[in-house]
């Protein structure tokens, strides 16, 4: 009977100590996620204050142009001038903070990754601590019906009956506290995510495709090859070009060749993630970046885009490269060995 209690009691222990590290893990994370969203607030407050100071040059030189104040044609022309610096400061301005947009965007969508990584260790944790409600309910059962009422270690054994019970009351109460939380967070990660997309809608996207612009794209891949260093995973880049767009313009007019730009974009989505950048490179290239692939894998997914396209629309086609991301690489590098690739391609 002692053995078997104390067999319990160190289970219970080491229960309790692992539930507690996990415990002490997860408020560690809460803690740096408070620390990061305030990070996040200060620099959106950054932002939204350079916005506001590219307004009121625009304005001021709007001001300046209307205001008929300049007497000789030598002054307006120098105010116009003054107004353009401004209003070229302005967007320069612009162009900065929408980067700094972005680049909070993606450290969001990092941040709702880990949140719900979080998410998941407290219900591991809330499962392991049932476990050992289970087991304290079973050795309190068994503890107090063992044992004769006469027997002089049955009041002690019914105390630990009573204790066991209370502990897996206890842990019972803890679990469902991990769980609401897990929720709290999962909820936490989506609403960040959903920041993520409203960020992206408001950055400047191809108005044909729905694609990134290749301003806007060049932070996006650079961001996700910063990721994929981060991460110490693989991931793939893809130079796209689509066969004989000029001459589908020449021929059967622009709107033919946007109708081309179109169905090759949705082909590349079909089989592409939805966090997989998709960017209009140029005219007739496109760019995308799949993450957690090597160059095989990538290759079978833009076949598969290819397939897909011929379905859409037999007369349209496309030709590609890849190159998987090195140690030494830059957007640059990369994006020329793919586009050496397609180059091979062609080719061959």
């Amino acid at each position: 009977m002692p053995r078997k209690r104390r067999w319990w009691h160190g289970l219970g222990r080491t229960a309790d100590q692992a539930a507690s590290d996990a415990d002490q893990t997860a408020s560690d994370a809460d803690q740096t996620a408070a620390e990061t969203d305030q990070s996040f607030a200060e620099r959106e407050q950054e932002a939204a204050d350079a916005d506001q100071a590219a307004a009121d040059r625009d304005q001021a030189a709007a001001d300046r142009e209307l205001s008929g104040e300049s007497p000789t044609d030598v002054a307006r022309t120098r105010a116009h001038e003054t107004g353009l610096t401004d209003r070229g400061e302005g967007r320069l301005t612009r162009a900065d903070t929408t980067a700094l947009r972005l680049e909070i965007a993606g450290e969001r969508d990092e941040r709702a990754e880990e949140r719900e990584a979080v998410a998941r260790r407290r219900d591991n944790t809330a499962a392991e601590r049932d476990l050992a409600a289970d087991l304290a309910d079973r050795e309190a059962e068994r503890l107090a019906h063992g044992i004769e009422a006469t027997d002089p270690l049955a009041t002690k054994a019914l105390n630990a009956a009573a204790q066991a019970r209370k502990r897996a009351a206890a842990v019972r109460s803890r679990a469902a506290e991990d769980r609401e939380r897990a929720a709290t967070d999962r909820e936490e990660a989506a609403r960040e995510r959903e920041s993520l997309q409203e960020e992206i809608q408001r950055a400047n996207l191809d108005e044909l495709t729905g694609s990134y612009r290749r301003g806007l794209g060049e932070v996006v891949l650079r961001h996700e090859i910063e990721r994929a260093r981060r991460a110490r995973g693989r991931m793939t880049l893809v130079f796209i070009d689509i066969d004989n767009l000029k001459a589908t313009n020449d021929s059967r007019g622009h709107d033919a060749g946007d109708d081309v730009l179109r169905q090759v974009f949705t082909a590349l989505k079909t089989t592409l993630r939805p966090y997989d950048p998709i960017v209009r490179w140029g005219g007739d290239e496109f760019v995308c970046a799949i993450s957690g692939a090597d160059r095989e894998r990538a290759h079978g997914r833009i076949t598969e885009s290819q397939l897909n396209l011929a379905k859409l629309d037999p007369s349209t086609s496309f030709a590609f490269g890849t190159a998987e991301l090195e140690d030494a690489d830059t957007l640059a590098s990369l994006v020329g060995r793919a586009d050496a690739d397609l180059l091979a391609a062609k080719g061959r």
